[in-house]
C-alpha cells in the first residue's frame, strides 16, 4: 500500500505532517515525531517581532555612548520571553536538518512587507526545504477595507517569494468574504500550497485583575470541516498544493480531507493532548481502512469526494443547508 504524497512538489512518504508548536520547537521532539511516521514537520514560527526586536537590540547596542538615555524609545518583551531568537531558528533549522531524514518545513510569522522578509532567505540557506508563511493580522482598522487586507497578504507573499527558491506556502484564516476568489490570488502571487486554516487564539478577560488575558484553547474536532468544506470546493481549481489543518485528530478526518482534495493533513493538537505516539496510531488506522477497502494509495482517493468529484457538488454550498437544520434529531 502506498501512503505516499506530493506537496509543496515535495515527496511525502505519508500525508501527516506535525503542525508548528511547541513540538517541533525541540529536536528531540522533532525525532520522535520523525521515529512515529510524520511524513514532514512544520517547525515553530519565527515572528516579525522576534526580528525587529533584535534589531533594536543591535541598534541600541551600536548606539551606546552617543545619545543614549535611561528611558527606552520603545517596548520590546524580555529575550527570555522567546523560546528561540532569529539566530537560534536559523540554527534550530540546521540542526533539524542534520538529524532528520523528513523534509523541515521553516514558518516565518509577520504582517507587513518589511525588512524581516530577509530571513526567508536566510531560513533556505540554513537548509530548509519549504516555508510556510504565517499572516496572523486582525483586521481591526476601521479604515481598511477587505481588498486592502487582500494587498497586504499578497505583498508579503511576494516579498518573501522574490527572496527564496524554495515552495512557500500561505497559512489563510478562513475570515475573508470571499474566500475562492482569495485562494485563487494568492494561487496567481505564486503561492506553492495554501494552509487551511489559521485559528486566530481569542482573548479573555480577567474578572479578578481586571485585565485582558491570552487564552489559549486547543483545536476540537469540529473544527475540521470548515478546512473539509473549502479544500473541497478548491481541489482542481489551483495549482497550489493543499493543507488541511484545525480539528485533525482521528484517522477518519485524515481520509475525510484526503477525499476531498488535500494533499496532506497538518496534526497538532490531537498530539499535545495524546503524545507523539498518536502519528503512528493514525497511520495505523488509515492503512486498515484502505485494505479493507481496496485502496491501494492516497493517490487513489485523494480528491474522490472534493466538489467537481461529488455526485451532488451543491452539498458543499447552501443545498446541503435546509438538509442538515431539518436532520437534527
Amino acid at each position: 500500500m502506498d501512503l505516499s504524497t506530493t506537496y509543496l512538489g515535495l515527496k511525502l512518504k505519508n500525508p501527516i505532517v506535525a503542525a508548528a508548536s511547541p513540538l517541533t520547537a525541540d529536536l528531540d521532539y522533532l525525532k520522535r515525531l520523525e521515529d512515529a511516521g510524520a511524513g514532514a514537520a512544520v517547525l515553530h514560527s519565527l515572528f516579525e517581532e522576534q526580528i525587529a526586536h533584535e534589531a533594536a537590540e543591535l541598534e541600541h547596542l551600536a548606539a551606546q555612548g552617543t545619545e543614549s538615555y535611561a528611558e527606552s524609545l520603545s517596548f520590546f518583551p524580555e529575550p527570555e520571553d522567546y523560546r528561540l531568537g532569529p539566530e537560534d531558528y536559523l540554527e534550530h533549522i540546521r540542526r533539524a536538518k542534520a538529524a532528520l531524514g523528513i523534509p523541515v518545513i521553516a514558518s516565518l510569522n509577520g504582517t507587513t512587507a518589511g525588512g524581516w522578509t530577509k530571513y526567508a532567505m536566510q531560513m533556505e540557506q540554513a537548509g530548509a526545504d519549504a516555508l510556510e508563511l504565517n499572516v496572523y493580522f486582525v483586521a481591526a482598522d476601521a479604515t481598511m477595507d477587505g481588498r486592502a487586507v487582500e494587498d497586504l497578504h499578497v505583498d508579503i507573499l511576494k516579498a518573501v517569494k522574490a527572496a527564496v527558491r524554495i515552495p512557500v506556502a500561505l497559512k489563510l484564516s478562513p475570515y475573508f468574504s470571499g474566500m475562492a476568489a482569495m485562494a485563487t490570488r494568492m494561487d496567481q502571487a505564486g503561492a506553492d500550497g495554501l494552509v487551511l486554516f489559521n485559528r486566530f487564539y481569542q482573548p479573555d478577560i480577567d474578572l479578578d485583575n481586571l485585565d485582558v488575558v491570552p487564552n489559549l484553547v486547543l483545536s476540537s474536532e469540529h473544527e475540521m470541516r470548515l478546512p473539509l468544506r473549502w479544500i473541497a470546493i478548491l481541489h482542481g481549481r489551483l495549482r497550489a498544493s493543499l493543507a488541511a489543518t484545525s480539528g485533525i485528530a482521528t484517522a477518519a478526518h485524515v481520509l475525510k480531507v484526503l477525499m476531498a482534495g488535500a494533499d496532506v493533513a497538518q496534526v497538532c493538537s490531537v498530539l499535545l493532548r495524546k503524545g507523539i505516539g498518536e502519528v503512528r496510531a493514525i497511520l495505523d488506522q488509515m492503512g486498515n481502512w484502505m485494505r479493507e477497502r481496496e485502496y491501494e494509495s492516497v493517490t487513489q482517493m485523494k480528491g474522490s469526494l472534493s466538489q467537481r468529484a461529488a455526485a451532488q457538488p451543491a452539498a458543499f454550498e447552501r443545498a446541503n443547508y435546509m438538509k442538515t437544520l431539518n436532520s437534527y434529531k
